[in-house]
C-alpha cells in the first residue's frame, strides 16, 4: 500500500472518529437529522457507481486465470457476437455481488453506463440472454465448469500457509429449493410437501467454499448420488496437497457401501448412522464403566468482564402457558465396534447418550432418554472429540443459508432441471469469489496476529456484510488514457484490508 492511501486512510479515519466522538455533544438540544434545503442533480461530466470494489474482484479474476480457463474449456457458443462464454459467467457472479439477487436485475446493469465503463465493457448481457446461456449447458458441461472453477480454486489454495494442508474435512448436505412454478422440468414433491428442486451440496468446511453442487428432482434422497461428489472432492483435495482428508455426513450419508473403499483409500469418515434396534442392543450390553460424562465446551471465551446472565423470556412464557418441554439433563459418551450390513470390515461407532426430563409448565412429567451414533475409522481421537467434531457439520447449514438467502444463488429462475443447476453453479462462484478474496490476504509481516484475525473475519463473513464493507464502496470512475480509475468516495473500517488485498494482487502468484 502506497505511502499516500496510507495517510489517505488514516486522516479519514481521524474524520469519522472525531465526528463518533461521544464527549461531544453540541447541537444535542435538537434532532441530529437536520438536513432539509434538500435538492438533486445530475452530474455532466462524471459519473459513478455503488458497486467499487468490483473492479478488485474483476482484476482478481483475470490474476489467477479464470477467465482464460472458463473461455478454453467451456465452449457452448458458435460464434462470440459479441459475448464469450466467461463474459456470461461472470455476469452472473458480479451480478450477485454488485447487490442484485435475480437475473431480472442485469437490466439495471446493462442500462448502468458507470457500471459498464468500470468493467471496460461496451455492454453486457440481458436476463433472457443470459436465461438462454444457463439453457445452453448440459450435465456434461456443467460439471466440466466445475472442474475449471475448482482448478482455479486450487491456485488460491497454493497461496496459503503450510499448515493449510494439514487437513481437508468435506461436508454434504441437501437442501430443498421451493418454487411457485409449475411448468419447471424436473421439478417434484419432496416429502414435506413442498415443490422444487433438492440440490446437493458438497463444500470444504475448512473455508466453507462450495466444491460442488448438484441439482437434483424435489423428490429424491438427501444422499442420492452422494458418493460421487465426494469422490471427485477427495480426488481434488487429494490434487492440493491435503495431507488428510475427512468426510462428514448426517446419518442419511453414511454411505456403508463406500466405507470400506473409502477406509482402504486412506479417507478419514464420520457419519452419523441411523440409531437401529442393533446399536441399541449393543449399547445396552456395555458395562457401566463404559460410559463417560461428556462435558460440552463453551461456545467462546468472553474477552471483557463477565456480565450476569439475562432472564430466558422463552422459559418464561413456556412454562406460565404450561406447554410440554424437553431439557437436556447429562450426557455420556462410550464405543464399540460394529459392522454396517454393506461392510467387510469393522468400524468405531461412538454413542452419545442424552438424559432428558419432559416437563409442563413447573411440572416434571417423566424422564427419557436418546442415544445418537456416529461411524467412523478414527480409532484414536477420544470419543468426545468425534462426537464434537460430527456435530461441527452443523456450521455447512450457514454456509447453506447463506447462498439460499444472501447469495441467493440456489434458486430456480430458468425453466428445467439442468439450466437451474448451471444457474446453481455460476451463482455459487459470487460466494467463492469472496472466500478467494479472503484467502489470497497475506498474514506475515509486521501485524501478522492482527492480519491473521481479519483473514478469519473476512472469510467467515456472511454474503451482506462482505458486500457492504468490500464491494459496495461508492466510487468515481474516471478513464484516462489505457486506464480505469476507481476513485472512493467514502471509507469504512475495512478499506485498509481492501487496499492490502490490492497490494497482493499486483504481486506474482506463488505456483
Amino acid at each position: 500500500m502506497s505511502t499516500r492511501i496510507q495517510k489517505q486512510l488514516r486522516r479519514r479515519k481521524r474524520q469519522i472518529e472525531r465526528r463518533l466522538d461521544k464527549t461531544d455533544n453540541r447541537g444535542s438540544e435538537k434532532p441530529m437529522f437536520t438536513a432539509s434545503n434538500i435538492h438533486y442533480e445530475i452530474a455532466e461530466r462524471t459519473h459513478g457507481v455503488c458497486a467499487g470494489g468490483v473492479g478488485a474482484v474483476h482484476l482478481m479474476t483475470k490474476k489467477i486465470g479464470l477467465i482464460d480457463e472458463i473461455d478454453r474449456n467451456i465452449h457452448l457458443l458458435k460464434i462470440h457476437k459479441p459475448y464469450h462464454e466467461s463474459d456470461h459467467v461472470l455476469n452472473i457472479a458480479y451480478n450477485l455481488l454488485a447487490g442484485g439477487s435475480c437475473l431480472e436485475h442485469l437490466e439495471l446493469l446493462r442500462n448502468d453506463e458507470a457500471y459498464l465503463d468500470a468493467l471496460g465493457t461496451r455492454r453486457i448481457p440481458d436476463p433472457t440472454t443470459a436465461g438462454d446461456f444457463c439453457r445452453r449447458f448440459d450435465s456434461g458441461q456443467i460439471n466440466m465448469l466445475q472442474e475449471v472453477f475448482n482448478e482455479t480454486r486450487m491456485k488460491v489454495w497454493q497461496q496459503q500457509p503450510q499448515e493449510f494442508f494439514d487437513e481437508a474435512i468435506i461436508d454434504a448436505d441437501g437442501t430443498m429449493v421451493e418454487t411457485d412454478g409449475q411448468c419447471k422440468r424436473g421439478m417434484d414433491i419432496a416429502y414435506n410437501g413442498v415443490w422444487g428442486y433438492h440440490p446437493l451440496l458438497v463444500s470444504l468446511a475448512n473455508t466453507g467454499e462450495p466444491l460442488y453442487v448438484l441439482n437434483r428432482s424435489g423428490n429424491r434422497p438427501s444422499q442420492d448420488r452422494a458418493y460421487i461428489y465426494y469422490d471427485r472432492a477427495i480426488e481434488l483435495c487429494r490434487q492440493a496437497g491435503f495431507k488428510l482428508i475427512t468426510l462428514r455426513g448426517d446419518t442419511a450419508f453414511t454411505q456403508t457401501a463406500h466405507l470400506d473403499r473409502w477406509d482402504d483409500d486412506g479417507v478419514r469418515f464420520i457419519f452419523g448412522i441411523d440409531a437401529r434396534p442393533t446399536l441399541y442392543e449393543k449399547v445396552e450390553e456395555l458395562p457401566e464403566k463404559a460410559w463417560k460424562r461428556l462435558v460440552r465446551r463453551p461456545k467462546y471465551e468472553p474477552k471483557t468482564k463477565r456480565r450476569g446472565r439475562k432472564p430466558n423470556v422463552k422459559d418464561k412464557i413456556v412454562a406460565r402457558r404450561e406447554f410440554e418441554k424437553t431439557r437436556l439433563v447429562k450426557e455420556y459418551v462410550a464405543e464399540f465396534e460394529h459392522s454396517p450390513t454393506w461392510c467387510k470390515k469393522t468400524y468405531r461407532v461412538v454413542a452419545a447418550w442424552k438424559e432428558l426430563k419432559v416437563v409442563k409448565g413447573q411440572m416434571k412429567l417423566f424422564d427419557d432418554a436418546k442415544c445418537f451414533f456416529y461411524i467412523t475409522n478414527d480409532w484414536e481421537t477420544p470419543a468426545e472429540e468425534i462426537v464434537f467434531t460430527a456435530n461441527a457439520r452443523c456450521d455447512q447449514e450457514n454456509l447453506i443459508a447463506q447462498l439460499k438467502s444472501g447469495v441467493r444463488s440456489l434458486s430456480a429462475p430458468v425453466d428445467n432441471l439442468t439450466s437451474n443447476w448451471a444457474y446453481m453453479v455460476m451463482a455459487s462462484l459470487a460466494w467463492s469469489l469472496k472466500a478467494w478474496a479472503a484467502l489470497l490476504l497475506p498474514e506475515q509481516g509486521k501485524w501478522s496476529e492482527k492480519r491473521v484475525e481479519e483473514k478469519r473475519k473476512l472469510l467467515r463473513m456472511d454474503f451482506a456484510s462482505f458486500r457492504r464493507y468490500m464491494i459496495n464502496m461508492p466510487a468515481q470512475i474516471i478513464r484516462s488514457g489505457r486506464r480505469v480509475i476507481y476513485r472512493l468516495l467514502s471509507w469504512n473500517p475495512w478499506q485498509h484490508v481492501f487496499f492490502r488485498f490490492l497490494d497482493q494482487l499486483s504481486l506474482p502468484l506463488r505456483c
